[in-house]
């Protein structure tokens, strides 16, 4: 029997609601519903123009006629978002070198972002998977289906394996609807040399978003002057380095893999933020909501 996940919900649902109204409070296009763009506008009904603050090419001529004062068109949002969640549960993801390791820090993300997304009244789906699809939940509405992510982001046995991006990309494919919003979460360790292909696909189908989450471990060797045992998390090899000798080297290549994975984002026009699991991932997460509704304005 794996060990319990360590997975405190409620203060980090508590910690995304504080996104929610930094949001609202900086009149940041209403809040949540700015940052998942909905299918479309509906004309809701019309107001006077205000000369000030109205583009002239809102005015509805045959309406002013009609009503005798100049009268512009107003709009609602036609919601009906679908956001998904691709969470990596391989055995990278489970290491830790501070209270949390990367995939209880991982369900906490997931689940404080369900949880906004599913008060917005958006849908919300997920899928598990490391060398297959470990377990997947289509997009619903409601506090029974946070309960049914939560469960399985909870349950220590969906943990643990290789890890397959392509696999997971074929599925989702053929398993989402097109217009649906996927948010990546993976520490991105182990990736092929074919991922950023993949990635390229999915990003053309579906509005992408990438969270890389790491441990201060996986960016910075301890300056020890002995010899440690490092093993991989995937062949289970293992090696004996000296820190001190490497340790320059080392945070070299990872500073370059991270850029090369934050470009390759950006380059096919998705977004991407970094989370450490020894920081609160409050405001990271707050300044993707920031940029992303600046984006639909």
């Amino acid at each position: 029997m794996k060990r319990k996940l360590n997975v405190d919900l409620i203060p980090a649902i508590r910690k995304l609601n504080i996104i929610n109204r930094r949001l609202t409070s900086g009149h940041i296009g209403g809040g949540y519903k700015s940052v998942f763009k909905g299918k479309g506008l509906d004309f809701d009904e019309y107001r006077v123009y205000n000369p000030g603050d109205d583009d002239a090419s809102l005015i509805d001529w045959k309406a002013t006629v009609r009503g005798g004062e100049i009268l512009v068109k107003t709009y609602v949002e036609e919601r009906d978002v679908n956001v998904f969640f691709l969470v990596d549960v391989s055995n990278s993801m489970i290491f830790g070198s501070t209270p949390k390791l990367k995939n209880e820090y991982a369900a906490e993300v997931v689940s404080s972002m369900s949880y906004s997304i599913l008060e917005g009244g958006d849908s919300v789906g997920m899928i598990l998977f490391a060398e297959n699809i470990i377990s997947k939940i289509y997009p619903g509405k409601g506090k029974e289906q946070f309960y049914f992510i939560t469960r399985e982001l909870l349950n220590p046995e969906n943990y643990g394996g290789k890890f397959n991006f392509n696999s997971a990309c074929k599925f989702l494919l053929s398993y989402l609807r097109q217009d649906s919003i996927v948010i990546l979460i993976s520490d991105f360790l182990g990736m092929k040399e074919d991922w950023v292909k993949d990635l390229n696909i999915i990003s053309k189908k579906f509005d992408t978003i990438g969270v890389m989450i790491r441990d201060p471990r996986d960016r910075e060797l301890p300056m020890e002057a002995r010899q440690i045992v490092v093993e991989d998390p995937y062949s289970k090899k293992s090696i004996v380095i000296e820190p001190d000798l490497i340790k320059e080297a080392y945070e070299d290549h990872i500073k370059k893999q991270e850029k090369e994975l934050k470009d390759n984002f950006f380059r096919i026009g998705s977004d991407f933020i970094t989370l450490s699991t020894d920081k609160n991932f409050v405001n990271p997460i707050m300044n993707l909501f920031k940029q992303r509704s600046l984006k639909w304005r």
